[in-house]
């Protein structure tokens, strides 16, 4: 059998599916085991009202697609093992409700619960006045816009393939009149039966001009894989703390507390090393070493890191994020200096790739671990006490 596709959503054709159930009953010809299934709905009620969910579920590892947040990934489970975290913000929101410049332009926060979701296209890091860009860019918003932009194109492929593939595909624009126009193409794949799944995106400049632009991956994890004593581990030629605040946890960086009132987050940004076939693994794993969350991802297409630790109170938000980007999240007009913006002339455009991979016995931590150590080995993994105007 050939790869099939099914069309959600599509502007252009007005084709849009509000609910529908694909398993091994509606397509035996992808596969019989009885255990997978990709579930197609809309939420109704509250602010999560008119939120597209797609529930995915390979017959081990389960996940919560949103196309109308920028086709993040609100939660998982991987064998009944809880992936994500517990945000005040309890359910998705339509991005309809978010003001993004309310609060001195910290708006993104009141719809921020995902287990993925990104950063840019235009911008990521804290708000602000830009004057070196676009003018009509200037007035910045934390994190950006993607995360809250709609997709107006959803297909499912069902390719029977090694034991078969479930891939869904989600297409975004964020532009506008006179400022930058940005695609954002986005495949979510997982393999029917496997403990990890891995995001393959696009950006293109549709845009007259040469546009910039930054991408984060915000990935937030919490128990039971953040504990107390829990452990993060990459390797990396180079590393400094973001602020003052972070510098007071460099020597403890790479371990956490558990829940503490009144933690202050703290971030640190990381030149990483990368493997013979160009990926770094970046490792949490809990206190114990027999449950692991990775990211691999191309260190070419996203050749920096950082690591958010939030350890706050289970109600204020327990979470760390490990975070590839094509830019640290300072301001932009700092990654301007840097070098760090990806300018795009039109029709240019850059690709990135994730790979998220659930551990969940001690063997597999190991030989992660021992990986990390032998690439961390090449390299003097030079840490800097203090914020460092390479970094920050």
């Amino acid at each position: 059998m050939e790869a099939k596709q099914v069309l959600f959503t599509d502007i252009n054709t007005q084709t849009w599916i509000e609910e529908v159930l694909l398993n091994a009953e509606s397509h035996s010809e992808f596969s019989e085991d009885p255990n997978w299934s990709i579930h197609k709905k809309q939420m109704h009620g509250g602010q999560s009202d008119g939120v597209d969910l797609i529930e995915i579920d390979n017959g081990a590892l389960r996940l919560s697609l949103l196309p109308t947040r920028g086709m993040g990934v609100w939660k998982g489970s991987y064998q009944e093992i809880p992936l994500g975290w517990d945000s005040p913000v309890k359910a998705p929101v339509n991005p309809a409700f978010i003001n993004l410049s309310e609060r001195g332009g910290l708006g993104w926060l009141s719809g921020f619960n995902e287990l993925v979701c990104r950063c840019g296209l235009i911008s990521n890091g804290p708000p602000g006045q830009d004057t070196a860009g676009n003018p009509i860019e200037s007035d910045l918003t934390l994190h950006g816009r993607i995360a809250n932009t709609p997709a107006h194109y959803v297909s499912v492929e069902l390719d029977p393939r090694d034991g078969g593939w479930i891939r869904i595909t989600g297409k975004m624009e964020e532009g506008m009149l006179f400022g930058s126009h940005f695609l954002l193409e986005s495949t979510l794949e997982t393999q029917l039966g496997s403990a990890e799944f891995a995001i393959h995106d696009r950006v293109t400049n549709l845009g007259p001009v040469t546009a910039e632009s930054e991408l984060l991956y915000h990935i937030n994890i919490g128990s039971p894989f953040l504990e107390a004593g829990a452990q993060f581990e990459i390797p990396f030629a180079e590393m400094a703390p973001r602020d003052s605040r972070a510098a007071e946890g460099i020597t403890d960086f790479n371990t956490y507390l558990g829940p503490t009132p009144d933690y202050a987050e703290q971030a640190y940004y990381f030149k990483p090393i990368c493997d013979d076939n160009g990926y770094t693994p970046a490792m949490l794993c809990d206190k114990k070493g027999g449950l692991g969350f990775l990211v691999n991802f191309k260190q070419v297409d996203l050749p920096y890191f950082t690591l958010w630790k939030n350890t706050q109170t289970e109600s204020a938000g327990y979470v760390t994020g490990l975070e590839p980007g094509i830019n640290f999240p300072n301001f932009r007009a700092i990654e301007r200096e840097q070098g760090r913006l990806r300018n795009l002339g039109p029709g240019s455009s850059y690709q990135t790739e994730i790979q998220i991979s659930i551990l969940n016995n001690s063997d597999s931590v190991d030989e992660i671990r021992q990986k990390i150590t032998k690439l961390s080995e090449k390299s003097a993994s030079i840490i800097h006490d203090e914020p460092h105007a390479q970094f920050s």
